[in-house]
């Protein structure tokens, strides 16, 4: 038996003895980013999301077939969950796609405790749904109209039967559980990008069984095989991502691209573990000011800095010098996007072919000084745009110029020669005598009526009475697919990095969906028709120059502008650069470790 002194002296060493072992014992601990959304999200159900918050979350969660390449510009399609780029047939109607083995879904009760592997039969599911008529999902466009067989399954269903995810169609080829050949009705060789859509992304359907989708209940627990899994979600308040450590291992390994600062960021990141940040946490804020005052706090890490915030951050499009000396990082980029200015082609004042309906769009965007509206509404965060695809965008043409440039003296006599009379009070009226008013659509809130004040200036430079009409964000959009509002402006932010992704916009199909201003000209159809089935290059982007030109002809629409994406990141961020098409980079980055503090 010990002696009392020889038991204390043992109780002395077994404390002493854990500060004497080796500090690779000891567990890291987990690294946090703190990012702000502006708006809450809708759901996180690939199928049905469609709103910046929830697709930004569902790239996280999810896993597509392809994404992009980080820092490659112009942007680059590369495989995600695919093990390689896709076999191409000549004619671009026929993709071999093969899928990398052992990606597994994060655990749920739908597996009933079973490891669930990802196979492409998933991801066939998951497409099917997109059509499925019950769920009309806004993300059917994905697929609709390409896929050999796959239209007429879900014709069969819209007659009153359900829809039979079990049928096999010509279209989705499963040669076995990791190899899909896709058969398209047409030429199409921007699938890739298609595929890189969160839309896209593979859900299991024995979550969809579980949860049903009926009332929305997929969207309410998303369960994918991403780098990241749901961890808490207060809706519209706050959300929580953790690590997902049963995804396959990946080391950091992007090559830079043409930007110098790449380096930098190479030399940061090059051969970590991905992810390095074990856990987002993400708070909704709507409030301009509310996101300033946290970012400056620290009590955020990462935000995107709104025009109505630009002149607290910026000075001529760089970050002002007292936040630069704190460390504070800015990724700006001119996002690939377009706003332009709608008439409702439908519409019996402003819609319509004869002569006298496209003199009066004419006038209207002669009229209007855009970039005034930059100037004032947007903190001069935007740049002025001519050509319906944006620059970096695959198609862009920085050296065409619009017929319709800013002249409110010709916008006038324009109007006087066809027919449109100032009466007595001052305002012009239609051709046959009776009064013109026109409505012009805004989002409710300080933006959207300063936005209104502007184009009333406009109008009223051109004698005509204009009532401004404020909408939510949810009504805009519904009424722009439904052919209702009469004039408004509207913005376009690319799926995907092609211009055949912008000049759908104006394709008399697509009324009732992409198609805001509701145009229809079988001339522009038939050319964007033709123009699907060419790769990129001279012969499409001719056919691109036709349509453009043919567009402001008719004035059916006045491309606008292209807003400016300012991301603020404190320095503790490592390895951020703004992408121009994924949504979100949290797998790419790391921060940077506080240093120990000094022994006592």
């Amino acid at each position: 038996m010990k002696s009392p002194r020889m038991r204390k002296l043992a109780l002395a060493v077994c404390c002493i003895l854990p500060t004497l072992l080796p500090a690779a014992h000891a567990q890291e601990p987990v690294k946090v980013l703190r990012y702000i959304m502006e708006a809450a999200e809708s759901g996180l159900d690939p199928a049905t999301t469609v709103d910046e918050g929830g697709l930004m979350i569902e790239e996280a969660i999810f896993d597509t077939l392809y994404t992009y390449d980080y820092l490659a510009r112009p942007v680059k399609v590369i495989p995600q969950a695919a093990a390689a780029m896709p076999e191409i047939s000549a004619d671009g109607k026929t993709y071999t796609i093969r899928l990398k083995k052992g990606i597994v879904f994060t655990p749920d009760p739908a597996f009933n405790g079973k490891r669930r592997e990802l196979t492409m039969a998933d991801f066939v599911y998951s497409w099917k749904r997109l059509l499925d008529p019950r769920l009309s999902s806004p993300n059917s466009w994905l697929f609709d109209g390409k896929v050999v067989g796959l239209d007429e399954l879900a014709a069969a269903a819209s007659k009153g039967g359900s829809f039979n995810y079990n049928k096999n169609i010509a279209g989705f080829e499963l040669l076995d559980p990791y190899t899909l050949r896709i058969h398209l009705k047409q030429t199409d060789f921007n699938l890739p990008m298609l595929l890189a859509q969160p839309a896209s992304a593979a859900v299991a359907h024995e979550v969809v069984a579980k949860y049903g989708d009926s009332k929305g209940e997929v969207a309410s627990n998303p369960v994918g095989t991403g780098f990241y899994k749901l961890g808490e979600w207060v809706r519209g308040s706050r959300i929580v991502l953790n690590e997902n450590t049963d995804h396959l291992p990946q080391t950091w390994d992007v090559a830079p691209g043409d930007d110098p600062d790449d380096q930098r960021i190479v030399s940061q990141m090059k051969g970590k573990k991905m992810p390095q940040i074990g856990r987002i946490e993400i708070s909704v804020q709507t409030e301009d000011q509310s996101r300033w005052l946290s970012f400056q706090s620290g009590a955020a890490d990462l935000f995107r800095l709104g025009g109505a915030l630009a002149p607290k951050a910026l000075l001529n499009g760089k970050l002002r010098p007292e936040l630069a000396a704190k460390g504070m990082q800015l990724s700006r980029l001119l996002d690939p996007e377009i706003t332009a200015y709608y008439w409702n082609m439908q519409d019996p004042v402003v819609g319509g072919f004869s002569k006298d309906k496209i003199a009066l769009r004419r006038a209207i965007a002669m009229a209007h000084d855009v970039n005034e509206e930059i100037r004032i509404t947007l903190n001069g965060e935007a740049q002025r745009l001519e050509y319906p695809i944006p620059p970096g965008v695959v198609g862009h043409d920085p050296h065409y110029r619009s017929l319709l440039q800013y002249d409110p003296a010709l916008a006038n006599k324009l109007l006087d020669q066809f027919g449109y009379k100032v009466g007595k009070d001052g305002w012009r009226t239609l051709p046959d005598g009776k009064p013109m008013v026109i409505h012009f659509a805004s989002r409710a809130g300080s933006a959207g009526e300063l936005q209104a004040e502007l184009w009333r200036k406009t109008y009223k430079s051109i004698n005509i009475r204009m009532e401004s009409q404020m909408l939510t964000f949810g009504d805009l959009i519904k009424e722009q697919k439904n052919c209702k509002l009469q004039a408004f402006a509207s913005p376009w932010q690319a799926d995907y990095p092609d211009g055949s992704n912008f000049m759908q916009l104006f394709y008399g199909p697509n009324t009732h969906q992409n198609n805001s201003g509701c145009y229809q000209d079988a001339q522009y159809d038939q050319w964007y028709a033709a123009s699907e089935k060419l790769p990129a290059g001279p012969e499409r982007d001719l056919l691109y120059h036709e349509m453009a030109r043919r567009l402001e002809v008719n004035a059916g629409s006045m491309i606008a502008y292209g807003r400016y994406r300012n991301m603020l990141a404190q320095k503790s961020v490592l390895g951020y650069k703004k992408h121009p098409i994924m949504q979100e980079e949290w797998q790419y980055l790391d921060m940077a470790t506080p240093p120990a503090s000094p022994a006592k």
